[in-house]
């Protein structure tokens, strides 16, 4: 019997998505877009804000896309329009299949209820309900009898790491506790999309350091598609699949985090990231060059390197072992290319590959 191929099928969909915030904006737009697509300071100076500004996205099963920007590149309102918490003024936007703008109130309302998770970076918990009857506020909104609600929240309540708190009050809990409940409230649901906005920026380093660990391990066990806003490009580069990097509405490049720091689309990208120590962030596996020839003639004597490991934890290796070529393997151990000690070397020591 034939295996079923997986399902590649984009979760989330955008294509050419605007948000403007000014008079009559769809009529505006509708003229605007017969022409080139207008500049941000034509935008401006006719009168309108662009928070976003013809976004294409596609956003995988079970990925992490990580959005990042500086305040008021549109980050949040992207995210707003891609839950429809804010309407967009045009473009489309498909989840799982579905026309999300095409949807009435009540499709919209159950789709949120059945697929999609929200946390944001104000907690919003109900402060005279417990730990445990906040995170099963949604499932008595979505009408599950008293039992069957409280023993879900009780899952995710030690998921989250606060067994033996449920019964605390919220100002009975440190600020990372409290994110926790927030986390248990959205996972309550069990939704297959998470949209997070900015969740740990409220919280002290250790505490967000803490929380990140966290998010990684319930990321591992339960494989969310996750949109995760943040600011901070040490959380994005340690969170993300991939990461899309916004300035005045509209997304510079979209990437996985050894490429954006390799190979930067725009000067503005390249900005962003001069400061990032590119041995912590960059791979063996983005470095890796095919084997040409017969393979097994072509693989390079000696231990091999596996492609997750950063050139950072490599720099004892690049520097002792003088060999010019390493072979590559993936995590079952097959060789998947080589990789090249010079080019190692410049992403160390901070040269251009």
């Amino acid at each position: 019997m034939p295996v079923a191929a997986p399902d590649t099928t984009p979760l989330i969909r955008c294509s050419n998505l605007w948000k403007l915030f000014g008079v009559e904006p769809e009529q505006y737009l509708a003229g605007a877009l017969t022409g080139s697509t207008p500049a941000f300071g034509q935008l401006m100076s006719d009168g309108y804000i662009p928070a976003v500004r013809d976004v294409s996205l596609e956003i995988a099963r079970g990925e992490m896309l990580v959005i990042m920007g500086l305040s008021g590149s549109g980050k949040s309102t992207l995210v707003r329009c891609l839950s429809r918490l804010l309407e967009s003024t045009s473009g489309e936007i498909q989840v799982d299949g579905q026309d999300l703008r095409a949807l009435d109130t009540r499709g919209l309302i159950e789709l949120r209820r059945n697929k999609m998770g929200m946390v944001f970076q104000n907690f919003a918990l109900l402060p005279n309900r417990t730990v445990l009857d906040n995170v099963a506020f949604p499932l008595q909104m979505r009408g599950q009898d008293r039992h069957t609600r409280r023993e879900r929240a009780m899952e995710v309540v030690k998921l989250v790491g606060l067994e033996g708190r449920e019964n605390y009050f919220p100002r009975e809990l440190s600020g990372g506790q409290q994110q926790r409940v927030g986390i248990a409230r959205s996972l309550a649901i069990e939704p297959d999309i998470w949209f997070l906005d900015e969740p740990f920026s409220a919280l002290d380093p250790l505490i967000r350091r803490d929380m990140q660990d966290e998010f990684l391990r319930l990321q591992d066990m339960l494989g969310k598609t996750i949109v995760f806003i943040t600011h901070d490009f040490d959380e994005a580069l340690r969170l993300a699949d991939r990461i899309a990097i916004m300035k005045d509405g509209a997304v510079e490049q979209v990437d996985t985090p050894d490429k954006i720091v390799l190979h930067p689309a725009t000067d503005y990208v390249a900005r962003f990231t001069e400061a990032v120590e590119r041995a912590r962030v960059v791979h063996a596996g983005a470095l890796v060059e095919p084997l040409g020839g017969a393979a097994d003639a072509a693989v390079p004597d000696g231990e091999p390197v596996t492609a997750g490991a950063s050139i950072h934890s490599l720099a004892r290796r690049l520097v002792n072992d003088a060999r010019e070529q390493y072979a590559v393997v993936d995590d079952t151990g097959q060789c998947i290319g080589r990789l090249s000690r010079s080019i190692a070397l410049d992403v160390l020591l901070g040269d251009a590959p």
